[in-house]
């Protein structure tokens, strides 16, 4: 099953996460099939929190592709529309 899903990059207390379409079976840092966004948790007032391109994540839903509950959540927070 392939799945959208966060991917941990960044320092040791300085989080980073890819936003990425990946095989369910591969491990959370392992080879994905597609980056479609960030989220820098750490981002300062006037940087860019999260961006994801919105168009093929909605590609993907339609091809069956299941979010996590995490990127789920981060989208609706992002004020972006998220089935």
């Amino acid at each position: 099953m392939v799945v959208i899903r966060l991917a941990r990059t960044g320092a040791k207390a300085r989080p980073f996460f890819n936003i990425v379409v990946v095989d369910s079976r591969v491990r959370r840092d392992g080879k994905f099939i597609e980056r479609i966004g960030f989220y820098n948790p750490k981002a300062a007032e006037n940087d860019e929190m999260i961006r994801f391109d919105t168009e093929k994540y909605n590609n993907w839903i339609s091809k069956g592709a299941k979010p996590s509950n995490t990127v789920k959540r981060i989208l609706r927070q992002s004020k972006k529309t998220v089935n």
